[in-house]
């Protein structure tokens, strides 16, 4: 029994190694990326004022996003 011990240790061992091995590779199945960003996902989720398809419009909305809504600076208010 206690010569068993080490034995079982070791297989438990590899067998946790070797679980690592069995990721099945990443290929990139699903994404799309024939269409321009701004035409839009035909989901109702979007920005009021903005027409899908339209870059100009688009274009505006992600530096208005990026001024006001991701940037510290104008979002904290110091007193």
């Amino acid at each position: 029994m206690i010569k068993r011990l080490p034995l079982a240790l070791l297989a438990c061992a590899a067998v946790m190694a070797l679980a690592g091995c069995g990721e099945k590779p990443q290929t990139g199945h699903g994404v799309r990326t024939d269409a321009v960003p701004y035409a839009g996902t035909g989901s109702n989720f979007t920005d009021p004022g903005w027409k899908a398809g339209d870059k100009v419009s688009w274009e505006a909305h992600l530096k208005t996003r990026q001024q006001y809504g991701q940037n510290e600076y104008t979002r904290s208010q110091t007193k």
